[in-house]
């Protein structure tokens, strides 16, 4: 057994022969141990009889007559860990469990439509929710309680998970058919709410005028962010607005998004060390974070960095989403190409560990001169900031640190960046938290955005290249001869029909692709997922399921209209069918996001803060298409600074078309590019506004006056 075994026990159980093992797993196991989610993995060898989702689980408890226990959660979930080692690792919970109940797991990450449909049930019956899920269900799939995290017994007056199962135990022996009316009645509830509205409206600003007005109120003017604590990223809120600014001529919208990316950059939140963000941060000031490392916080955050940048020029946005990419590149690189889930809280046991220091740590590292200046400059003390160690945190920025201490801040710059690195490979040196190495659709086409992106706005092709390799992956091992796309890929394995947000991710993530080098296999790709897209989802009221038809519907096929800590996968849908109808002059397309969004409109003027995606999209519905053409013929090069001068700016409602020479594929799927040859064999752009085009500008300053006498 190696060191990492002990610390990422899922290592261990993944490299178990199962072909001899009976099917319930045996004495050692049970039966998640046939499972490849790293969190079930991590449940395989609990006394509890763990069975995986499916039809045999819930035969099992119909023969039985016995309720189902459905636990939810994924594998770098800290309460999660609490849980299991409190609960699901003692033999006395495993035996109230297995006399009464059937056990079932499930990977929230793994199966989404299985956590939104149980998680809204929790959300009606307690007014919260959260991770660990956990739920009791009739043996039809119907629930009747539901909690989040619960200790063994009880304590703190919060009830005990041994108490809670043996009352319910009783109850269903007593009184079954109480039971079962009050679980048809949630069950309606819950159907209901999944319902479609009806209530299409005209698509008008005032849902974004009014999600200006919620964020200035709740804005926290000291250290930047919304509401107070817990605080997340959420970063698609920050590049709302910087749209928002853009539209109404509204600079201090702007700096509300850049002051928090400026605060997370510095705080806790943020990985000063090995870069990358954590998942939010437990306090107002972004100091101490819940430090599990999520795939989609890193590409949300490097996209909202790119907005800032293009928006406001400051190259500190740069660096951030330049650092972001090189941790997703670095450290959740998967060999074939694809990009892994996420890193764990948790340590040797404890969370944080990986991530903390004390003063003694680092100056044994760089010794007393620079270890003196680098716990100044990110507050490492004695006293700490977490259970008596520190987690780096800059407070001051570069410029002011470098005047107190008397140096060239490019001086500074270079000591504290050879400090890091030196950190960094002392960091290596300790046991890393487990890795979930499942590789997601959904999450992987947003990082597949974000790196294209990058790589197109900073000029940095490896990026482009790193984003390339992920769609290859994905299209190569997590699509079915038939075209289908599936969820999840581990250890050679690819399961589980995709669901709404694996396509629209995707679709995004090609987009920028193409918008990235122009290959119209990009393109077209991005168009048939999005077709297929339709066809699976369509609710046949203009608007989206979660779940495709030709997949299990959990209760119903489910709706996942709000924004929360990621886009929602109707949301994302939405844009794409706008950019993509624009780009390809497909009216159809661009209608039919139109009709999403004219679906939402009442949500959206409800509660617009819990609609930051729907409300980009809404954005670039309002505002006037544009496609600027860059006609190059075959001398490519001579489009380099039209190019750089466009991704300069920020300009969400354009798209960008290189037409390289006389290319038949690209005018039929882009009708907008024919007819637009370079004039006199130098670059060419054609700047096309409500589809109708400029005189050539054969000039990047005649192009961009063109750009700026026709403001969206």
């Amino acid at each position: 057994m190696t060191a990492n075994d002990h610390a990422d026990p899922t290592a261990r159980l993944s490299r178990i022969d199962t072909r001899s093992l009976p099917e319930d797993g045996g004495p050692e196991y049970n039966r998640l141990i046939f499972e490849k989610s790293p969190y079930l993995l991590q449940h395989a060898d609990n006394p509890v009889d763990w069975f995986p989702w499916g039809d045999d689980a819930f035969a099992r408890a119909r023969r039985e007559n016995k309720p189902v226990f459905l636990s939810i959660g994924y594998s770098t979930c800290h309460w999660c860990h609490v849980m299991a080692h409190e609960s699901f690792e003692h033999p006395d919970a495993a035996a109230v469990l297995k006399r009464g109940f059937i056990a079932i797991k499930v990977d929230r990450e793994e199966r989404p439509d299985i956590d939104q449909a149980y998680m809204t049930a929790c959300q009606m019956l307690t007014g919260s929710g959260g991770w660990p899920l956990t739920l009791v269900l009739t043996p039809d799939k119907e629930p009747f309680f539901a909690a989040t995290y619960l200790p063994r017994q009880g304590r703190s007056g919060m009830a005990g998970l041994i108490d809670i199962l043996q009352r319910i135990d009783q109850a269903w022996r007593t009184d079954q058919a109480g039971i079962r009316q009050s679980s048809s009645q949630i069950t309606r509830a819950l159907l209901e709410h999944n319902l479609a509205t009806g209530d299409s409206r005209p698509l008008v600003d005032t849902p974004l005028k009014d999600a200006a007005d919620d964020y200035q109120k709740s804005f926290d003017r000291e250290f930047g962010g919304f509401g107070s604590a817990p605080k997340f990223p959420s970063a698609h809120n920050l590049s709302l607005l910087l749209r928002l600014a853009r539209r109404f001529n509204a600079p201090p919208l702007a700096q509300m998004a850049l002051q928090t990316l400026r605060r997370i950059r510095r705080g806790g939140i943020y990985d000063q060390i090995g870069h990358g963000i954590h998942r939010y941060s437990v306090d107002r000031q972004w100091v101490v974070p819940h430090f599990e490392k999520m795939l989609y916080d890193q590409a949300m955050l490097i996209l909202a960095c790119i907005d800032a940048f293009q928006y406001s020029g400051e190259a500190d946005f740069c660096r951030t989403a330049l650092e972001t990419a090189g941790y997703v590149c670095g450290d959740l690189l998967d060999p074939g190409g694809a990009f892994h889930s996420g890193e764990d809280a948790d340590s040797e046991g404890a969370e944080g560990t990986f991530y903390v220091w004390t003063p003694a740590q680092v100056h044994q590292v760089l010794g007393p001169e620079a270890g003196t200046v680098y716990c100044r400059t990110f507050s490492i003390d004695e006293t700490g900031n977490f259970e008596g160690k520190s987690i780096p945190v800059r407070h001051e920025g570069l410029e002011e640190l470098a005047q107190k201490a008397g140096v060239e801040p490019d001086a500074l710059a270079g000591l504290l960046e050879e400090s890091r690195e030196k950190l960094l490979a002392a960091r290596h040196q300790r046991l890393r938290p487990h890795r979930d190495d499942k590789v997601l659709t959904a999450w992987n086409g947003l990082a597949i955005a974000a790196l294209a992106k990058a790589g197109a706005v900073f000029g940095r092709p490896e990026l482009i290249e790193a984003a390339r390799r992920a769609a290859g992956f994905i299209l190569g091992r997590l699509r079915r001869p038939d075209g289908r796309l599936l969820r999840r890929w581990r250890q050679n394995d690819a399961a589980v029909p995709a669901f709404l947000e694996d396509y629209s991710f995707l679709a995004w993530g090609l987009f920028e692709l193409y918008q990235a080098g122009f290959h119209t296999r990009d393109l077209r790709t991005a168009l048939e997922l999005t077709e297929q897209m339709l066809e699976l989802f369509d609710d046949g009221q203009d608007g989206l399921y979660d779940t495709g038809k030709d997949a299990e519907a959990v209760l119903d096929r489910g709706r996942s209209l709000q924004d929360g800590a990621l886009p929602s996968g109707g949301s994302v849908a939405a844009l794409n069918l706008l950019r993509l109808g624009r780009l390809c002059s497909r009216t159809d397309l661009e209608q039919r996001g139109e009709r999403l969004l004219q679906n939402g409109m009442a949500r959206f003027a409800s509660h617009p803060q819990a609609y930051a995606q729907h409300l980009i999209a809404l954005d670039t519905a309002l505002s006037p298409p544009t496609d600027i053409v860059l006609a190059c013929g075959a001398d490519v090069p001579t489009a380099a600074p039209f190019l750089a001068a466009l991704l300069r700016k920020l300009l969400p409602e354009a798209s960008l078309i290189l037409s390289r020479q006389a290319d038949p594929e690209l005018t039929a799927l882009a009708p907008a590019a024919a007819g637009k040859p370079p004039i006199g064999g130098k670059t060419t752009a054609y700047v096309c506004r409500n589809r109708s085009c400029q005189a050539p500008a054969t000039t990047v300053e005649e192009m961009l006056r063109q750009l700026e006498e026709n403001p969206s």
